[in-house]
C-alpha cells in the first residue's frame, strides 16, 4: 500500500490543483497559467521527495509538461483562454527548450570533461600520491591530508567520483585498524565529509552552486574567480573544524599507518595535453577579468580540445553524468516558469515578509534548506527553493542592508551542500556507509554538527564580505 502511494500521490495532488477553480487558492490575482505552474511545481516536489521515478526523469517530465501546458507551441486546447479573463501569458517554447543547453549546463559539461580526462590519464591518483607525502604516518595528520586532497578534487570533479576514488585508495588502510578502533570510522567518514564541503569551493563543484549562478546575473553576477574568493576560505575553515570534530569524536588508537599509492605520472602526448589543458582551464577561469571570457565560454575549451585530440572518445561520452545535467536543466526550467509567469513574485508578495526580521528570514531559509537537503537530493532542494528565494530577495527591502538577494541565495546555496547527516543525504555518504565501517547514527552525529556550524559560518563569512563591499 505504502509503495502504491509513492506513485499515486505525485499524480493525484497536482491533478486536483489543475481542476480546482482559481478562487480556491488563497492568492489574489492567480491566473490559469500560474495555476498550471503550481501543479507542475507540486509534481516536481513530490517526485523529488518520494522518488517514484528517477530524479532526472522528473526533470524531463517538468520540461515536457511546460512545453505542453505553458508554451506558445503546446497543445492547442491549452493555448485557448476559453473566455477566462485571468488566463495569463504563455511562455516562449524556445526559452523552455533552451534550458537543455543553458550556459550553466555547458559549465558543468566542461567540468565533466576535465574530471573524466583526469581520471582516464590517472592525474587524480598521481596528484593524491604526491600531495599525501608531506603528511607523514600519524593517523590524524594523514586524515587531514586525505580531507584536504578530497576537498580540492571535489572543487573540480564530481563529489561522488572523488569519494569513490579516495575510498578505494583507503580500503587497505582502513583494514589495518582493529575492529574496535574508532579510527576506522574516522577514516571512512572523513572522505564524504570533505567531498561534500569541497564542492562548495567552485561554481562547478556541485550542482546547487551552478543553480545559484543562474539567479546571480547582471548586477549581481559572480565570476568563477569571485566565487572562489569566498568559497575556498569557507571550505578551508569548515574543513579544519570538521577534522578537529572527527578526531575528537572518533580518535584513532593506532599510532602509525602506512598509505601506499602505486603509480607514476604518464608522459604520453595525450597525458601531457590533459595536464596542460587542465591547468590552462583553471587559470582562465580565475583570470576572467584579464581575458574577457566568462566561465561558460572557458568551460567549452577543454570540451573542444579533448574531443579534437581523441582524449575523450565516443565511448567516454557514454560515461558522462547526463542524469545530473538533466536534473539541473529541469530545475532551470522550473525556475523559468515560476519567474516568467510571475508566480514566484505573486507568492512572495502575498506574504508580508517585510514585516519579518531579515535575520529571521535568512536563518529560516537556511535551516529549511538544510533540513530538506538531508532527506532529498541537494540539487532537487536547490531547484525547488532557489526561484522562490530569488523572488523573495528582490522583494524584501529590509534585506538590502544585509546584501539583499545575493546574501539570501548564497546562504541557501551553502546550506544545500551541507546536508550530510544521513546515508541518503548525498551519494558520497551512501558510498561511505556501503563500506560497512560507518553506521547511520555515527554519520548523523558528525553531519548534524557540521551542517549547523557550516550555516553559521556562511552567515559570518557573507556578512564580512558585505562589510568589505565584495557583495
Amino acid at each position: 500500500m505504502r509503495q502504491s502511494l509513492r506513485y499515486i500521490i505525485p499524480i493525484l495532488l497536482p491533478l486536483i490543483i489543475l481542476l480546482l477553480p482559481a478562487s480556491a487558492f488563497p492568492i489574489e490575482g492567480l491566473t490559469v497559467i500560474q495555476q498550471r505552474v503550481i501543479a507542475i511545481f507540486l509534481l516536481a516536489a513530490l517526485c523529488w521527495v518520494l522518488e517514484p521515478i528517477p530524479i532526472y526523469a522528473t526533470s524531463v517530465v517538468i520540461i515536457v509538461l511546460e512545453l505542453l501546458l505553458l508554451s506558445n507551441k503546446g497543445l492547442y486546447q491549452f493555448r485557448i483562454d476559453h473566455g477566462q479573463p485571468h488566463f495569463g501569458e504563455l511562455l516562449d517554447y524556445n526559452a523552455i527548450m533552451a534550458t537543455f543547453a543553458s550556459p550553466i549546463i555547458m559549465l558543468f559539461l566542461g567540468g565533466f570533461f576535465l574530471a573524466m580526462a583526469a581520471t582516464k590519464y590517472r592525474l587524480d591518483v598521481n596528484l593524491a600520491r604526491v600531495l599525501l607525502k608531506p603528511f607523514g604516518h600519524q593517523p590524524k595528520y594523514v586524515m587531514f591530508g586525505l580531507m584536504l586532497i578530497t576537498a580540492t578534487f571535489s572543487m573540480f570533479m564530481s563529489n561522488t567520483a572523488t569519494t569513490a576514488m579516495m575510498l578505494s585508495i583507503l580500503a587497505p588502510v582502513i583494514a589495518l585498524f582493529g575492529s574496535k578502533d574508532p579510527g576506522k570510522i574516522a577514516f571512512a567518514l572523513c572522505v564524504p565529509v570533505a567531498a561534500n564541503i569541497g564542492g562548495i569551493g567552485t561554481p562547478i563543484g556541485t550542482p546547487p552552486n551552478a543553480i545559484a549562478l543562474k539567479y546571480l546575473s547582471e548586477d549581481n553576477m559572480i565570476t568563477f574567480g569571485e566565487w572562489m574568493f569566498f568559497g575556498v576560505p569557507f571550505v578551508a575553515v569548515l574543513l579544519v573544524f570538521s577534522w578537529f570534530l572527527i578526531n575528537a569524536i572518533y580518535p584513532a588508537k593506532q599510532d602509525k599507518i602506512e598509505l601506499t599509492i602505486q603509480g607514476k605520472f604518464l608522459k604520453t602526448p595525450k597525458a601531457i595535453t590533459v595536464y596542460i589543458t587542465f591547468a590552462l582551464t583553471i587559470v582562465l577561469w580565475l583570470m576572467g577579468s584579464v581575458h574577457g571570457m566568462n566561465s561558460y565560454t572557458v568551460a567549452l575549451i577543454p570540451v573542444a580540445i579533448f574531443s579534437l585530440t581523441g582524449i575523450i572518445n565516443k565511448e567516454d561520452l557514454k560515461k558522462i553524468s547526463w542524469d545530473v545535467l538533466w536534473l539541473v536543466s529541469g530545475g532551470i526550467a522550473l525556475g523559468l516558469a515560476l519567474d516568467k509567469t510571475g508566480l514566484a513574485q505573486l507568492v512572495v508578495n502575498s506574504i508580508p515578509f517585510d514585516s519579518f526580521s531579515p535575520y529571521l528570514v535568512l536563518v529560516g531559509a537556511a535551516m529549511l534548506c538544510l533540513v530538506m537537503a538531508n532527506f532529498m537530493s541537494h540539487t532537487a532542494t536547490a531547484n525547488l527553493l532557489m526561484p522562490i528565494m530569488a523572488a523573495l530577495g528582490m522583494s524584501m527591502s529590509s534585506l538590502v542592508p544585509l546584501g539583499g538577494e545575493v546574501t539570501l541565495i548564497l546562504v541557501v546555496t551553502f546550506a544545500a551542500s551541507l546536508g550530510m547527516s544521513l546515508p541518503i543525504s548525498t551519494p558520497p555518504n551512501a558510498l561511505a556507509h556501503a563500506t560497512g565501517h560507518v553506521e547511520s547514527n555515527q554519520m548523523a552525529k558528525v553531519g548534524v554538527i557540521i551542517g549547523v556550524v557550516g550555516v553559521a559560518l556562511s552567515f559570518a563569512m557573507i556578512g564580512l564580505l558585505h562589510v568589505i563591499g565584495h557583495i
